[in-house]
C-alpha cells in the first residue's frame, strides 16, 4: 500500500527555510518565513505570556480533556477581542482549533458539509495554504483579482468584477487585515461595497484574521471584520493567536460561525463540535488558556497590548526606513507603497529570477513571488536589502 504513495509538492516556504539554514554566509537575511522576529532575529516570548504561563504552572491542577469546543472562556475572550459587541453572542458558534490553519481547515470542512456545491473565491494572490487545503478537500476554487502589480495597491474594480460572477451560496474568502502576501488592504468604504455585493448575490463571507494588532492597531484591524460580521446573513471567521500573542508553537486558533436569528445556533455549534471530533478530537488547551488568562486580566491585557503596539510600530518604522532608503538610492518614489502597506508582508514586485538573483548574489531569501517578511529586517539590514534591490535592477 505505502509504495503506491506519490510524492507531494514541497511547501515552497519550508523549502526556502531549509535553504537558508544550509547557507554558510554570515550576511544572509531571512525574509521568507512568516514569523515575527525582533531586531536580534529572535521570536520572543511576550511578557504577558510568560506571566500567564507562570500562573498556570502554579495554579493548574489537571491536564484532563476540555470539551470538544475547547474552554468556553477562551471562545468568549476571543469573540470579544475580534468582534466586541458588533454581533449578538447568541448568534455565534465557536470552537478552539489547532492554530489559525486549523480554523481555516474546519471552516472549509463546514462549507463542504453544509453545501457541497459551494465554490470558494480566493484573492489572487492569497496565502498558499488556503488553496492547498481547498484542493485537498476537493472544493472548487476560483481566484478573484486583488493586487495590481503596477500600482502595488488593491485592484478593487477587478475584484468586484470577478466577485459578480459568484453564485448564490458561494463563499468569498477575505483577509480581515494585513493581507498575506501583499500587505495591501481595502479601506472601509471598499469593504462596505464588498458587503453590499455579498448581500445582493446571497454569498457567504469567510474572513481569515491572523494579524490583528499588526497593522493599524487592535481595534482598527478588527473594524472590517466587525463590519462584515454585523452586516451579512452568515459569516465564518478563522482567527489566530500565533502572531499577536507570539504563541506559534502552541497552535492556538478559533473558528467562529455567525448566523442570523432564523438559524439554530445550537445546530451550528453541534456541527463544529462534530468536525473537531472527527479531525483531532479535543483541541489543544495550553495556548488557549494562556490567551484567556491575558485577555481576562486587566493588568496582563494592558501589558500585552502595550508590547504588541511596540511590535506594530517597530514594523512600521522598518517599512518607512526601507521606503526612504530605496527612494534615496533610486531617486524614485516607486517603492513608496512599502510604507503604505500593513502587517508583516509586502511584495516588492519582481520575477522569480530576480528573487533567485538576490539569494545567489546577496544571501537575501524571500518567496519566489517576491513576498518578503518585513519583520525579518532590522535597522542594520534595511540598507543592505535596499542596495541589493537597486543593484539587481528591480
Amino acid at each position: 500500500m505505502l509504495s503506491n504513495l506519490k510524492a507531494q509538492p514541497a511547501d515552497k516556504i519550508l523549502a526556502l527555510m531549509a535553504k537558508f539554514k544550509e547557507d554558510p554566509r554570515s550576511t544572509k537575511i531571512d525574509l521568507g518565513v512568516g514569523v515575527y522576529k525582533n531586531a536580534q532575529g529572535v521570536t520572543p516570548v511576550m511578557r504577558a505570556v510568560k506571566e500567564a504561563e507562570r500562573r498556570l504552572v502554579a495554579e493548574q491542577t489537571s491536564k484532563s480533556y476540555v470539551g470538544l469546543a475547547g474552554d468556553p472562556a477562551y471562545a468568549n475572550a476571543m469573540i470579544d477581542l475580534v468582534l466586541s459587541d458588533s454581533v449578538a453572542r447568541d448568534n455565534i458558534a465557536a470552537v478552539a482549533t489547532p492554530g489559525g490553519t486549523g480554523a481555516v481547515r474546519q471552516a472549509f470542512e463546514l462549507v463542504k458539509m453544509a453545501n457541497p456545491a459551494a465554490r470558494v473565491f480566493v484573492s489572487n494572490p492569497t496565502w498558499p495554504n488556503h488553496v492547498s487545503i481547498l484542493k485537498y478537500l476537493g472544493i472548487e476554487t476560483i481566484a478573484y483579482r486583488y493586487f495590481d502589480s503596477e500600482t502595488r495597491a488593491v485592484d478593487f474594480e477587478g475584484m468586484l468584477a470577478d466577485l459578480t460572477e459568484a453564485r448564490e451560496g458561494d463563499v468569498v474568502l477575505l483577509h480581515g487585515c494585513c493581507h498575506n502576501p501583499t500587505g495591501a488592504n481595502l479601506n472601509l468604504t471598499q469593504w462596505q461595497s464588498v458587503v453590499d455585493l455579498i448581500n445582493e448575490k446571497g454569498l457567504i463571507a469567510m474572513i481569515d484574521i491572523a494579524y490583528q494588532g499588526f497593522g493599524d492597531g487592535l481595534e482598527e484591524d478588527a473594524a472590517a471584520t466587525r463590519l462584515v460580521a454585523s452586516s451579512v446573513k452568515e459569516c465564518l471567521i478563522a482567527g489566530s493567536c500565533s502572531k499577536n500573542f507570539g504563541v506559534y508553537r502552541e497552535r492556538t486558533g478559533i473558528l467562529m460561525a455567525i448566523s442570523d436569528d432564523n438559524t439554530d445556533t445550537k445546530l451550528v455549534q453541534g456541527s463544529l463540535n462534530f468536525l473537531n471530533r472527527q479531525n483531532f478530537s479535543f483541541p489543544p488547551d495550553h495556548g488557549a488558556r494562556v490567551v484567556t488568562t491575558i485577555l481576562t486580566d486587566p493588568e496582563l491585557r494592558a501589558d500585552w497590548a502595550a508590547e504588541l503596539e511596540e511590535t506594530r510600530l517597530g514594523m512600521l518604522a522598518l517599512r518607512q526606513q526601507l521606503a526612504d532608503e530605496l527612494q534615496r538610492l533610486s531617486g524614485s518614489d516607486r517603492f513608496g507603497f512599502l510604507a503604505q502597506h500593513r502587517g508583516m508582508f509586502s511584495q516588492i514586485g519582481t520575477t522569480p529570477d530576480m528573487v533567485e538573483k538576490l539569494r545567489a548574489d546577496n544571501a537575501i531569501y524571500m518567496v519566489g513571488d517576491s513576498r518578503m517578511n518585513i519583520a525579518g529586517l532590522n535597522a542594520d539590514t534595511v540598507p543592505v536589502l535596499a542596495k541589493a534591490i537597486i543593484d539587481a535592477g528591480i
